[in-house]
């Protein structure tokens, strides 16, 4: 009797022990392996029920925008990671600069050819400007997504080659979403003395505490032990670990002047994880919680304030 519970206990354990591997390759697919198609988030929809002279006005302006960019000679480059892997980007040189390059960090799924407003406004300001493709998005060779983790160090190759190939000597980083993720987790490292500060809206805390919340909004399920079999997949097949992953901790370390951005009504990426970055930040840093807006929504529904408080922020930092 007492072997045959024997034998149904190690069953038992083993089909769980097989059903956890199975959720965790799952949801590696899900949320890691770049060849999966789109996710719909928990939080990731704005709000659409708007009035029909505001959706006219936003739909006025998106126009003029795709005209502007459709017009600019943005100039392909390739990037060879110190890992092998061919990244792609697009730098737009200024006809009128002012001497100074902003890096523009794509979101979760995204690639360079989004972002068209914030390009043109910071054009118009007299900026050159480097549109990226993460590793794993676009036109970017790689399959995973590194959350920022692995990108970190990509982005300080694209700042090295800036100041070795186009001669910058002022570079401001500015990501939204995942990609305010990757220019936070870019500021914990050692930058060259060109970058004068980041710009980060909508990041998140963690890629764990990031994952943990759409788990469970998403599929209804606790984090544990699923995301940890998940993570442990991950360093398995893309050399890291959502634990390691952390925003927050490379923040600590930064020592360049952090602007933090985020939404006042944001369900994918909760607003309290903006505070707890911001209060983390151990130097020059600045928050701006945007009323009513969603996730990365801050620049189209506050515009004018957007632009005027990372002019503040870029003019104090100088």
């Amino acid at each position: 009797m007492k072997k045959r519970i024997g034998w149904i206990s190690v069953t038992v354990l083993l089909l769980l022990v097989i059903g956890l591997i199975g959720a965790g390759n799952y949801f590696y697919g899900v949320a890691i392996n770049s060849s999966s198609g789109a996710v719909d988030l928990h939080g990731g929809e704005a709000d659409v029920a708007k009035a029909a002279s505001v959706l006219d006005e936003e739909q006025r302006k998106e126009e003029i925008v795709r005209e502007w960019t459709e017009e600019q000679d943005f100039q392909d480059i390739d990037l060879k990671t110190n890992d092998g892997l061919t990244l792609k980007a697009v730098y737009l040189e200024n006809d009128n600069p002012n001497g100074k390059t902003v890096i523009l960090s794509h979101g979760y799924k995204g690639s360079k050819e989004q972002m068209p407003g914030i390009t043109k406004f910071y054009y118009e300001e007299g900026y050159n400007i480097l549109k990226p493709d993460a590793r794993g998005h676009g036109d970017s060779e790689g399959d995973y997504i590194g959350y920022g983790w692995h990108d970190r160090f990509d982005y300080l190759q694209w700042i090295d080659f800036l100041v070795e190939e186009k001669g910058s000597e002022s570079i401001i980083l500015h990501g939204f979403s995942m990609g305010a993720a990757t220019v936070l987790m870019t500021a914990g490292e050692d930058m060259p003395k060109e970058v004068k500060g980041v710009i980060a809206d909508s990041g998140y805390t963690s890629v764990n505490e990031e994952l943990a919340h759409q788990m469970k909004h998403l599929y209804n399920l606790p984090s544990f032990p699923v995301l940890q079999v998940t993570s442990m997949v991950t360093n398995l097949r893309a050399g890291y670990t959502f634990e390691e992953a952390s925003t927050i901790d490379q923040v600590k370390k930064s020592e360049v002047p952090i602007f933090i951005i985020h939404g006042e009504d944001d369900e994918l990426v909760p607003t309290e994880m903006a505070e707890r970055l911001y209060e983390t930040a151990p130097g020059i840093k600045e928050l701006w919680i945007a009323p009513n807006a969603t996730h990365t929504d801050g620049y189209t529904v506050a515009e004018k304030e957007y632009q005027k408080r990372i002019k503040k922020f870029i003019e104090e930092t100088e």
